[in-house]
Order: structure tokens, then C-alpha cells, then sequence
């Protein structure tokens, strides 16, 4: 595997709170001039290429990857799109994580599931089920999701003391995907 692709790999799974120089240089082994030169080969091979939508950001030494600005309208109506549909599985198991978690980051969630959780989370907070909740005190400061009012109204709850409780023998941790439609069918 190429250090380029050590380096976009790192960018892809640190989702949308991006990542440090430093810690590229630390998970690496890099020093800070090679991975900021590994930064820019990145970002000019995103930038020449019409056939990538990606594209680097950077915020004073956080780095992340976004989608080009010329894609933003089918970018858009896929997050309006979903507004129609049923939740799937995998925003299930993402609600479920954050209902019975809160405040939780990505990052959490992320290990929890054993997969990338971004995505789901844009779709959560598009449908306005989920929001941000401030940003944990470490470093990237991640941000921390919570449910909101219209996820109660979604489910028919009054409070999140309503939710349904899990079994003694369950943890968190064991929770799979069916876990909150299997509590919430049982009521």
C-alpha cells in the first residue's frame, strides 16, 4: 500500500470531524513535512481530476474529505430523497446506538457497529431525528449526537424514559440492528 493511500485512508474513516496533521504523523510514522506533502499530492490530484468527486478540506491543521461543490445538487437530493423512504437497518442500528447512548460521538458509534457511521448520521440529522449536541473536550473535538423531539414524535414517545428497556441480559454492546424495532414492537 502507497503512504498517498495510507494517508486518504486515515482522511476517509475519520469522517466528518477530519484529521490532525499530527496525528496522521503519529499513526503514520511520517514526519509533518512528508505528510503535508503527501496532503497537498492528495489534494491536486482531486482538484485535476474530473471524473473524483472528492475533494480536501482544510481548517487550520484538520484535514477531511468533502464532496466538490459542482456536485452539491445531487448531493442534495439524495439526502431529500431519503426523507420519503422508511428507515433502513443500518439508520436503525445508528438510532438505536445515539437513543440509548447519548450523547455519543462518531467516532463511539462508529465502534460500537465495527463500520463507518457518517453517512447515516447526515441522514439522521437530515431527517431531523438526531442533532449535534456540543463536542466532546479531546482532542479533534468531536461532536456528540442526541435524539431530538421529532424522534420521540417519530416513535410516538413522550420522553426518552419512555424508550423501551433493554434485557437484563443484553448490554449496550450486544445491541444488533433489530433492537430497538424488536423493543418498540413488543410495547
Amino acid at each position: 500500500m502507497s503512504n498517498l493511500a495510507k494517508i486518504e485512508g486515515l482522511l476517509f474513516i475519520s469522517g466528518d470531524e477530519g484529521i490532525t496533521v499530527t496525528d496522521l504523523s503519529n499513526i503514520t510514522g511520517f514526519m509533518k513535512p512528508a505528510v503535508l506533502g503527501l496532503l497537498n499530492k492528495l489534494g491536486q490530484q482531486y482538484a485535476e481530476n474530473d471524473d473524483c468527486a472528492l475533494t480536501l478540506l482544510q481548517s487550520d491543521e484538520t484535514y477531511r474529505l468533502a464532496t466538490k461543490s459542482s456536485l452539491s445538487d445531487v448531493m442534495k437530493a439524495y439526502f431529500k430523497k431519503p426523507l420519503t423512504t422508511p428507515l433502513t437497518q443500518a439508520l436503525l442500528e445508528v438510532l438505536a446506538i445515539i437513543a440509548y447512548r447519548q450523547p455519543i460521538t462518531r467516532i463511539e458509534i462508529d465502534a460500537l457497529r465495527g463500520v463507518q457511521s457518517s453517512g447515516s448520521i447526515q441522514k439522521l440529522i437530515a431527517r431531523g431525528l438526531i442533532e449535534t449536541h456540543g463536542r466532546l473536550n479531546v482532542p479533534g473535538r468531536p461532536f456528540r449526537y442526541v435524539t431530538t423531539n421529532a424522534f420521540l414524535d417519530y416513535f410516538g414517545l413522550q420522553t426518552l424514559k419512555d424508550l423501551p428497556p433493554l434485557t437484563k441480559q443484553m448490554s449496550l454492546e450486544d445491541m444488533d440492528s433489530d433492537i430497538f424495532l424488536r423493543a418498540l414492537q413488543s410495547r
